[in-house]
C-alpha cells in the first residue's frame, strides 16, 4: 500500500517565526515610502493651491492632464531627458575607458582607484558648489585662470573671460554630473571587465587575435549586462536630480528639469495638486526604469550562478 508524503505547510510557525524580525523593517518602509505615496496620489486629483485653501476641490484627472498640457512641464521634461541621456551616455563612455585602464596592473593603481571614485562620494550638493564657485566663477575659477594662461602663451594678455554657466548652462550642469557619476559607471565596469574568463581571453591571445579583437569579440559582449546596468541605475538617479539644477542655475537659462519644476510649483506657485501629480508621473516613470533594473540585476546573478 502506497504511503503519500503529506506536502509541508508553508505557514507554520516556524516559517512565521524567522519572518517575524523582517515585519518591523517591513512597517517602517511601508510607513516611510508607501504612506506618503498615497497621500500624494490622493493630492494629485485635488484642485489645490495653499494660498487659497478654502478653494480646495475635487479636480479629478485634470492635473495629469495639465502635467501634458502645460508648456512649461512639457518642456521641464524634454530638459530632464536630454540632461539624463547625455550624462548618461558620457559618464558611461568615460567609465568604461577608465574601467580598462584601471584593469590593468601598475604601479599606484589602488591609490589612482581611490582619487577616481572620490567624486562620486562627494555630497551632490558640495559637488554642484565646487563646480559653480571653483571652477565656473568668471573671477576666480580655475577653467578661466588656465583660459588666461593659455591665451598668454600666444600673446593675449587680457583675453575675454566667458562666463560658463551664462553661455553654456545645460552644458554645465551636465558636466559637472559627468564627473560625479563617472566613477559609479567605472565601478560597475570594472567589477564585469575582472569578471571576464581569463582562460578565454589567454586563448584568444595565443590564436592571434589582436587587443582590438578581443574588446569587440570578446569584452563588449561580456560587458552587455553591466553596461545595462549602469546605464538604468544611472538614469533612475540622474532623472530625479535636483541639485545640481538647483546649485548651479537655480533653473534658469533653460536648465529647469521635471524635479525642479515640481519644486518651483509647490514651494512658489502653491499648487500643492498639480505638483503633486508631475510628483507621480517622476515616480512612476522611475519604476519603470527600476523594473528594467532588477531584470537585469536578476539576470546577472543567474549568470554567475551558472558559472
Amino acid at each position: 500500500m502506497a504511503v503519500h508524503a503529506r506536502p509541508r505547510r508553508r505557514g507554520g510557525p516556524r516559517a512565521w517565526a524567522t519572518r517575524a524580525p523582517l515585519l518591523p523593517a517591513l512597517v517602517f518602509l511601508i510607513v516611510v515610502t508607501q504612506l506618503p505615496f498615497v497621500a500624494t496620489l490622493v493630492i494629485s486629483l485635488f484642485d489645490w493651491n495653499s494660498l487659497d485653501p478654502q478653494a480646495r476641490r475635487f479636480a479629478g484627472l485634470s492635473n495629469y492632464a495639465s502635467v501634458a498640457t502645460d508648456s512649461a512641464m512639457r518642456e521641464s521634461v524634454l530638459t530632464t531627458v536630454l540632461l539624463t541621456a547625455t550624462v548618461v551616455l558620457v559618464a558611461v563612455v568615460l567609465g568604461l575607458v577608465l574601467a580598462l585602464l584601471l584593469d590593468r596592473t601598475f604601479p599606484g593603481r589602488g591609490v589612482v582607484r581611490t582619487l577616481l571614485i572620490t567624486p562620486f562620494l562627494l555630497v551632490p550638493v558640495s559637488a554642484a558648489l565646487l563646480w559653480k564657485h571653483a571652477l565656473y566663477n568668471p573671477e576666480y575659477g580655475l577653467f578661466n585662470g588656465a583660459w588666461a594662461w593659455f591665451a598668454g602663451l600666444f600673446g593675449d594678455t587680457e583675453p575675454a573671460q566667458p562666463d560658463w554657466v551664462s553661455d553654456m548652462p545645460l552644458v554645465a550642469v551636465e558636466a559637472s554630473l559627468v564627473w560625479q557619476w563617472t566613477p559609479f559607471m567605472m565601478l560597475i565596469l570594472l567589477a564585469g571587465l575582472q569578471s571576464r574568463p581569463a582562460e578565454m581571453i589567454e586563448a584568444a591571445r595565443l590564436d592571434g587575435a589582436s587587443a582590438w579583437q578581443i574588446f569587440r569579440y570578446l569584452t563588449l559582449p561580456h560587458l552587455r549586462r553591466y553596461l545595462e546596468l549602469g546605464v538604468l541605475l544611472g538614469s533612475i538617479y540622474i532623472v530625479q536630480n535636483f541639485d545640481a539644477v538647483f546649485t548651479i542655475t537655480s533653473g534658469g537659462l533653460g536648465t529647469a528639469n521635471l524635479p525642479y519644476t515640481i519644486y518651483q510649483t509647490f514651494y512658489q506657485a502653491h499648487e500643492y495638486g498639480l505638483a503633486s501629480a508631475a510628483g507621480v508621473v517622476v515616480v512612476i516613470g522611475t519604476m519603470v526604469l527600476a523594473t528594467f533594473a532588477l531584470r537585469v540585476v536578476s539576470s546577472l546573478f543567474r549568470e554567475e550562478v551558472k558559472r
